[in-house]
């Protein structure tokens, strides 16, 4: 298996670069994630379909973020065809009427000449998954991970940091030799990101119960005490981060809540 990855054109503050979407040529071509609709991305995917002499069978969405999912129709409006597919998450889903069903863990899906398994890797979004390719221990990553750096749980629109510790302990067991990723560089030694993410946020949780320890708290004031001083453009993302171990901490019985005010549990 070779993927080809197709930038979505669509660089920022969230995206980096830009959403990579990955097209799977073969039998039955197969596209990881859709993009924004960016008429460039769209001209690629073409362009790419044709020099490989395929017809776009399938457009499977690691998780339902605008950036991953909102080309969908314009991509369908090219390939009619084509089938939209990802895990349910339904207060997404109703937005976009392209898709077909709903996909299944461990569910296998037909990718060019060959299969995925559909790894379902809940945390950052409660839909997310992952593409798993045995054979070539080959993961398509969605965003379970970036290269080089954390990925963001917005615990305010659906993500879980439980969820996610348990997504990254799921394929930490897999054992991938490759992780591509919708953001950001392929991530060549998996095994050492997925644990030092771990730690990362081990390191994290300690830092707000500690600050917890002096006295009941809210988000923004967490993220003063723990974070250094952070431009605009980074306090809603570390505000998120704060929020999403504050919830587990709830979860899990060690901290209270009353009104934005956490605590922790006497």
């Amino acid at each position: 298996m070779h993927p080809i990855p197709l930038s979505a054109m669509n660089p920022g503050p969230m995206t980096l670069g830009g959403n990579r979407t990955w097209l799977v040529t073969g039998r039955r071509a197969l596209l990881v994630d859709a993009g924004v609709g960016e008429p460039r991305h769209v001209e690629a995917l073409r362009h790419a379909l044709r020099d490989a002499g395929a017809a776009l069978d399938t457009i499977v969405i690691t998780h339902g973020h605008s950036d991953h999912i909102s080309g969908a129709a314009a991509i369908q409006g090219e390939w009619p065809d084509a089938d939209v597919a990802k895990y349910a998450w339904p207060e997404v889903d109703r937005l976009y009427p392209v898709i077909v069903g709903p996909l299944a863990d461990l569910q296998t899906i037909d990718a060019g000449d060959d299969e995925l398994v559909v790894i379902h890797t809940p945390g950052h979004s409660p839909d997310h998954i992952c593409l798993w390719h045995e054979a070539s221990r080959t993961l398509f990553g969605g965003d379970l991970l970036i290269a080089g750096g954390t990925v963001v749980i917005p615990a305010s629109r659906g993500g879980r940091l439980s969820d996610y510790l348990r997504s990254l302990e799921r394929v930490l067991a897999l054992n991938p030799a490759v992780v591509l990723p919708a953001h950001g560089a392929d991530v060549e030694r998996p095994a050492d990101l997925i644990r030092g993410n771990l730690a990362h946020r081990a390191r994290r949780e300690l830092q707000v119960v500690e600050a917890l320890s002096r006295g009941p708290a809210t988000p923004p004031m967490l993220v003063a005490a723990i974070y250094d001083p952070l431009p605009e453009t980074l306090q809603r993302l570390a505000w998120e981060s704060v929020l999403a171990h504050l919830l587990k901490l709830v979860e899990e019985g060690r901290a209270t809540v009353d009104g934005d005010r956490y605590s922790l549990t006497p």
